[in-house]
């Protein structure tokens, strides 16, 4: 399939603007140049607080009053594990809130290369925790706990189910990255003009990895090298992938290892986009169509009977 008219476009434009490739910048430079693109937020939930989650900083996404007791999405934002904070994934986790029922605690775990392998996963595992925890308080169902995140954060919400710190009731894994060794086709085919590109994942790759606590083949960097018993015991996921994505072939891989596993899998692949379209609600219907889709996943997951 081609690409996507909407998205054909849009890459048109970035390259009109002539932004510098992530991977040319210092880090925090790059943190700002993303800050600047947060997108807007287009369904405002409830409302948010920020919070201290354990010690990780953490903003707290309440719905409408509706579902008695609603569970939590406990979400990972993306950004190759060096970019990324509450605001810029702030129009996803309104829009996860509303449109589902059910609560978001997005975590704002630390960066690397300051703080490389294992801090994030860390913070994450730590956030993870403090939410079932602190649930019942706060109002949500400590039995009802999802995890999720796109991208590195996809990363990170399967790693934190390998860890398994609680249980853990739905995945939500947005184009995640499975195998940082990146030698899949779809490295090859999308390594140039699709907004992620091959040279700014090596960059991703190279600065999370900077404090040698592991290498690309650690199955806690690469998700889809755990083995079969920590795959088996995670709980139903949805998986989203994209056409036009140098990580497409690691996500649908990991998608297929979960259901040959037994584990309950939805793959569900948008051909014509590239990675990062989750995120651009506000200008691409395929991403509402999926944030609708991943909404009514997590409705459903927090809303079946638990597993005894």
């Amino acid at each position: 399939m081609p690409l996507h008219a909407e998205a054909r476009s849009l890459l048109a434009l970035m390259e009109q603007i002539g932004a510098p490739p992530l991977d040319s910048l210092p880090p925090a430079q790059a943190r700002a140049a993303r800050r600047e693109l947060a997108p807007p937020v287009l369904d405002p939930c409830h409302e948010t607080v920020d919070l201290d989650a354990g010690g990780v900083p953490a903003r707290l996404y309440r719905p409408e009053p509706g579902v008695d007791v609603p569970g939590l999405l406990v979400w990972y934002h993306g950004g190759g594990f060096v970019i990324g904070d509450l605001e810029s994934h702030d129009n996803i986790c309104h829009t996860l809130c509303r449109r589902s029922g059910h609560g978001v605690l997005s975590v704002d775990y630390r960066l690397a290369p300051e703080h490389p392998f294992p801090a994030g996963l860390d913070d994450c595992i730590t956030a993870t925790t403090w939410a079932r925890d602190a649930a019942a308080e706060l109002g949500f169902d400590p039995d009802r706990i999802a995890v999720g995140g796109d991208s590195a954060g996809g990363n990170l919400a399967a790693a934190v189910c390998h860890a398994a710190p609680i249980p853990i009731v739905h995945q939500m894994l947005i184009y995640p990255v499975t195998d940082a060794r990146m030698g899949s086709a779809s490295y090859e085919e999308n390594a140039e003009g699709y907004f992620l590109t091959r040279s700014s994942m090596a960059w991703f790759v190279d600065h999370y990895l900077t404090g040698g606590a592991a290498e690309p083949d650690d199955p806690r960097v690469s998700v889809l090298l755990a083995d079969d018993d920590a795959l088996a015991a995670g709980p139903p996921a949805l998986v989203i992938t994209a056409g036009f994505d140098p990580l497409r072939d690691e996500g649908t891989a990991y998608a297929q290892r979960l259901a040959e596993l037994g584990v309950a899998t939805s793959h569900v692949h948008f051909p014509g986009h590239f990675h990062g379209f989750f995120s651009l609600g506000h200008m691409l219907a395929d991403a509402r169509a999926a944030h609708a889709l991943a909404a009514q996943a997590l409705a459903d997951a927090l809303a079946a009977p638990i597993a005894t």
